[in-house]
């Protein structure tokens, strides 16, 4: 029910806010606004407060919504109304109403962001755990504790970070700008600074990785490698693990962080010459309360989420890996949080516009491509965790549905700008027959993407 709730409200109101922003140009335009509607389909609500008002309709698909502006296109104008149609307005005067709704979602958007920032952040350290094997944190030497000072994108310039997700927002701008991200690192054996090289051209475009991070390898932040809360029928309590016990070392082998520990659980499994796959039993090395015990762990073997892996199977042993780390939150005053929120909608946008060209190239893949039923998943989680995140998913999506508005597609805003451009280029609009041609082309465009997006929507939901 949460789920269903946040989309239909977050929706609701980035659709809305889009439609209010041709709305309210085009009354300051003076052109009649003979209705706005939020959502498809049949209406649910109607309102209007005389019959030469706007009418007000709420209707049962919240996946769009428009704006109808007394046009002669669309049928006889009686004379004393033809000064308040939008076809007769200037040519300015159109494409700022027009352009009025994007904007209108990218200053939502950094609304959003800095209400998140006046709400309060909770941020963490930028101390990376273990990055996965194989991956370019890994080939690039990064190690777990290693305490990131420093990002660099490219060849831009170096810049100083204070929190993991700052160390976030620089990976994803390397990913979509296709650059290396050069990171200034100190290890906490020597605190000496040095440089680490991701090289991004070695990464595949298509991981499975859900975060920009997970995709260069790193995870988490540190996490100590302690048990946290144990299953009692699990693997861990048959073992003698007790909540609270700090591993350090499996089959004498350190342990140095969580992500590490978790990862040789998962790969203490072994196939016999018959073919088949068995739960291998490892030696544990476990501090309990300052005394060191040494147990025997065989975890209880489940089937491998990752899909097309070589191996079938990993272990799990019932049990909540790592020591959360302590995290600090940070509020900003009303200015400030302005500027961040304005930072990280421009961040996004531009990471959402070199996404959208690395697709068209086929530099990434159309799997990342995303419809309502994810849409609606990531909601209900986000709302779940809080007032902050959800906020923050909404900022997103609020830039995304700006940067979609203003593709140059027929139908959208961003088609209609560009029927606008050849306008003030020739001197003259698009024909009749021509406009019909694009908005059917547009329309197909769209159906396309559309099916796209929701076959990777029934994908993920078959695992």
């Amino acid at each position: 029910m949460l789920t269903v709730l946040a989309f239909v409200v977050g929706m609701g109101s980035l659709i809305a806010f889009h439609e209010f922003g041709h709305f309210a140009v085009a009354r300051l335009c003076g052109v009649r606004v003979l209705r706005f509607s939020i959502g498809f389909g049949r209406p649910i609500y109607r309102w209007q407060r005389d019959p030469n008002a706007t009418e007000f309709v709420l209707c049962l698909l919240p996946l769009g919504g428009y704006v109808r502006m007394l046009d002669e296109r669309d049928g006889a104008v009686g004379p004393d109304d033809l000064s308040r149609t939008f076809n007769r307005k200037p040519l300015a005067q159109r494409a700022a109403i027009v352009a009025a709704g994007p904007a209108a979602n990218a200053l939502l958007a950094v609304l959003l962001y800095a209400a998140v920032q006046w709400i309060g952040v909770l941020t963490y350290a930028p101390i990376i755990g273990a990055p996965l094997p194989g991956s370019v944190a890994a080939q690039a030497g990064l190690a777990a504790q290693d305490h990131i000072r420093t990002v660099k994108v490219g060849g831009g310039e170096s810049q100083t970070i204070n929190a993991f997700s700052e160390l976030g927002w620089a990976a994803a701008a390397a990913l979509s700008s296709g650059e290396t991200l050069t990171l200034g690192v100190s290890a906490k054996e020597n605190g000496i600074p040095r440089e680490r090289v991701l090289r991004l051209d070695r990464l595949l475009s298509d991981t499975g990785a859900t975060t920009p991070l997970a995709r260069v390898g790193i995870v988490a932040p540190y996490m100590r490698p302690v048990l946290g809360e144990l299953l009692p029928d699990g693997a861990a309590v048959s073992a003698g693990l007790r909540t609270g016990d700090l591993v350090l070392a499996i089959n004498d082998r350190r342990i140095s962080d969580a992500q590490q520990l978790r990862l040789a659980i998962q790969a203490a499994v072994v196939q016999r010459a018959d073919g088949r796959w068995d739960a291998q039993s490892d030696d544990w090395l476990v501090d309990r309360g300052g005394r060191a015990l040494t147990l025997s762990v065989t975890p209880a073997l489940v089937a491998n989420p990752a899909n097309g892996s070589v191996v079938p199977y990993i272990g799990r042993i019932g049990a909540y890996i790592g020591e959360a780390p302590t995290g600090v939150l940070r509020q900003s005053g009303l200015w400030e949080g302005l500027d961040l929120g304005a930072r990280k909608a421009w961040q996004t946008a531009t990471m959402s516009v070199a996404t959208i060209g690395q697709l068209l190239v086929g530099d990434a893949s159309i799997k990342q491509l995303s419809g309502p039923v994810a849409i609606a998943g990531v909601a209900g989680q986000t709302a779940n965790l809080g007032l902050a995140p959800y906020l923050s998913f909404l900022a997103l999506l609020s830039v995304s549905l700006a940067i979609l508005n203003l593709l140059p597609i027929p139908v959208l805003d961003g088609g209609h700008l560009m029927y606008y451009l050849w306008e003030a280029a020739v001197g003259k609009p698009v024909s009749d027959a021509w406009l019909v041609r694009f908005q059917r082309a547009g329309l197909f465009a769209l159906l396309m993407l559309m099916v796209i997006a929701l076959s990777n929507d029934i994908a993920r939901l078959m695992g």
